[in-house]
């Protein structure tokens, strides 16, 4: 049976292949949140096997700047997760990332295929539109190309070359990190594009 992977522990695999995530940390206490901040804005979400539909649950807080609004943040997640009956959760506080294009990189295991990757526009829009490309893996910068160039939105997601090289180089990333490990369901949602980067904000990974 398939069994989530811990957030922080998904974090350091990304690492190991060099996929860039938004800093993050475990709080145990509003004051904790406090320090993680340090006076600049961040994100706070409560973490369950439970709750896959953060947002849904109205288990998010986003762009908390003050000490006050930190402490509310915490007392409101803490007091939903358990109206929830979530059992086992954690508060994670995360660096508030500039706004951008969203993206999402997926991937699964398919029984005739084996390990397949999936891109398209992240958030929402990836139920809205259904606008995805899906190769299967490994692939190589020939495919994460295609997969680019077969979406109805890539003009958004790349519009200039440099853009699509950014998106090109992730895929890979992703491709070699979904081959080499034991992961059945992977989902980098959103991936945050921006002039100066990118940012895998939201990632879940079943093992």
């Amino acid at each position: 049976m398939s069994q989530l992977m811990d957030f922080m522990r998904a974090q350091e695999l990304l690492r190991k292949y060099g996929i860039n995530s938004a800093r993050s940390s475990y709080v145990k206490s509003a004051s904790e949140a406090v320090r993680f901040s340090g006076g600049k804005p961040i994100v706070m979400k409560v973490l369950s096997q439970k709750a896959l539909h953060k947002s849904k649950s109205g288990l998010v807080k986003l762009k908390i700047y003050t000490e006050k609004d930190i402490s509310s943040a915490f007392s409101y997640l803490s007091s939903r997760a358990r109206a929830l009956n979530l059992g086992n959760y954690k508060i994670i506080a995360q660096e508030m990332v500039e706004s951008g294009t969203e993206i999402i990189i997926g991937g699964n295991v398919d029984q005739q295929f084996g390990k397949m990757i999936l891109l398209g526009l992240g958030g929402v829009y990836v139920e809205i539109f259904k606008d995805v490309a899906l190769r299967v893996c490994p692939i190589s910068r020939y495919d994460a190309r295609s997969m680019i160039q077969q979406l109805k939105s890539s003009g958004i997601i790349a519009p200039d070359v440099r853009r699509e090289r950014m998106v090109e180089s992730v895929l890979l990333k992703v491709s070699r990190m979904l081959v080499e490990n034991d992961i059945s369901e992977l989902d980098l949602n959103p991936i945050i594009l921006t002039g100066n980067g990118y940012t895998a904000v939201d990632l879940r990974i079943m093992k």
